[in-house]
């Protein structure tokens, strides 16, 4: 799961920008839960002019060794509908200072938990990218950006889609001198805010890390004396707070 961690991290698509266009979607983790089929996702520009934000979405796809690929959706079986996550619209203007939605669809199987990449690209809009602008106003974007932007930055996120019969049954291990959280249910569960501080000095701690751990996947972490583990334990929307002392 850490290299979960570190895919999803803020991607930055280099175009051309100093001012224009700062797009912020929240939070780089959303969830689905089981009994839900929609989200709405809302992207925000704090930039100076209108952002143009394409939305991409890719599946990842896991093997045993928790290494993933990400990989374009498939049409379901004897559907033109997509097996998996759509974004409607996947296309967005979003005017400086406003705040433009889109709504994530989940369409398919959803026996087992799926995880998917959503990409917010901001672009220079085009004759045939279906943004609905025309000739004049495209014109008068580009020249705007041709005044001074360099770099359109995009981000990166991932969406889970927990199972539709989701079922949390997190087993802890403490065997004193290393503690082990294992996810024997069916969806992902978060260690959130976890600290690792000097025993008493809760303001001395290491960098503080949030870990998601798959079903059938574990976490766990060695007991130094001297220290103290602080973390929450999230399951959907349960959230058990933990300290373990080393």
């Amino acid at each position: 799961m850490k290299r979960l961690l570190m895919a999803c991290s803020v991607c930055l698509f280099s175009l051309m920008a100093n001012a224009g266009p700062q797009i912020n979607v929240g939070v780089v983790y959303d969830y689905l839960s089981g009994d839900k089929s929609t989200y709405m996702k809302r992207v925000f520009n704090g930039g100076t002019s209108t952002a143009f934000v394409k939305v991409n979405i890719l599946e990842m796809i896991y093997d045993d060794d928790g290494n993933y690929r990400e990989v374009p959706l498939k049409d379901q079986h004897d559907s033109t509908a997509r097996d998996g996550l759509m974004a409607s619209p996947a296309r967005l203007i979003v005017p400086a200072n406003g705040t433009q939605g889109t709504r994530l669809l989940f369409m398919g199987n959803r026996d087992k938990e799926r995880y998917f990449r959503v990409r917010f690209v901001p672009v220079v809009p085009q004759s045939d990218d279906e943004f609905a602008v025309t000739d004049e106003e495209r014109a008068e974007y580009k020249d705007s950006l041709a005044a001074g932007v360099k770099v359109l930055a995009g981000y990166g996120t991932v969406f889970f889609v927990r199972p539709k019969a989701t079922r949390f049954d997190t087993a802890i291990q403490d065997d004193g001198k290393r503690y082990t959280l294992r996810n024997n249910g069916n969806s992902v569960v978060v260690i959130d805010e976890f600290k690792d501080c000097v025993a008493g000095s809760p303001r001395d701690c290491r960098p503080t890390l949030r870990h998601h751990i798959r079903a059938g996947r574990s976490y766990g972490f060695d007991k130094e004396p001297g220290r103290e583990y602080r973390f929450s334990l999230i399951e959907g929307d349960d959230s058990k707070p933990i300290e373990v002392k080393g």
